[in-house]
């Protein structure tokens, strides 16, 4: 099993690990990682590792592996680090900023747009929810107004724990409809943004988020397609 470093501090930009082994396809499994792996609609990281004397290789991406390892893949074949090796991982950080930001950005669009979500993919540039809704919005500069306030409100963006059986007993947590929690571990990881009485979302959520909704900046709500009889396809935007 990888330790997942991004969880307990997502702004970390680089870490020693330790290879732990190298997959059949190339794929080099670290004892920890600051790499988030492909999950939830978030894109894996990528960055790049160096190691000894001159040794270095660029990461692509990372995906998930068995037994909850996370799993590097190189960008091009290179050679690779032994297992047992030490190796210095960094991040492509502006990649992954951006995606922070976005990800944030979109549980504050489930917000101002409250309706099931079937679906969704984060970029850096540009990202996407899925909602169960028949009819496009009235007035889209509105949702835009309403969620460029929502953003400049200043929310702290914190997790916490709750059990599987909590989260049963609190079914509206869950807004995704196409994906739900992962199970099996006996507890559940909640993103809040905002406080107490001022929070403004909590939901169910594996991915990395920045600490305060000032760093999303100014977005902008872009096409609305219908995906369906009961689809919207609404398309978010970073400004800067």
């Amino acid at each position: 099993m990888t330790y997942p470093l991004f969880r307990d501090d997502a702004y970390l930009r680089d870490a020693p690990a330790e290879v732990t082994r190298i997959t059949e396809e190339g794929g080099i499994v670290l004892d920890q990682s600051i790499f988030y792996p492909t999950s939830g609609g978030q894109p894996g990281d990528a960055g790049q590792l160096t190691w000894g004397d001159g040794g270095a290789i660029e990461i692509a991406t990372t995906v998930k592996g068995p037994n909850d390892d996370i799993v590097l893949v190189p960008a091009e074949p290179a050679p690779l680090p032994k297992p047992g090796t030490r190796v210095q991982q960094g991040l492509a950080w502006d990649r992954r900023h951006r995606l922070m930001r976005m990800h944030t950005a979109l549980h504050l669009l489930s917000v101002v747009i409250p309706l099931p979500v079937t679906g969704g993919s984060i970029g850096a540039d540009k990202s996407r929810l899925d909602f169960d809704m028949a009819d496009a919005p009235a007035d889209k500069a509105a949702l835009n107004d309403t969620l460029n306030k929502l953003i400049a409100c200043h929310f702290a963006v914190s997790d916490e724990w709750i059990t599987e059986a909590a989260l049963d007993a609190n079914p509206g947590l869950v807004k995704t409809l196409s994906v739900q929690p992962p199970r099996g571990a006996g507890r559940i990881r909640l993103v809040r943004i905002g406080q107490d009485e001022n929070t403004a979302d909590l939901q169910p959520c594996g991915g990395t988020h920045v600490a305060n909704t000032d760093e999303i900046g100014q977005v902008r709500i872009g096409k609305i397609e219908k995906k369906g009889r009961q689809n919207r396809r609404v398309y978010l935007h970073l400004e800067d």
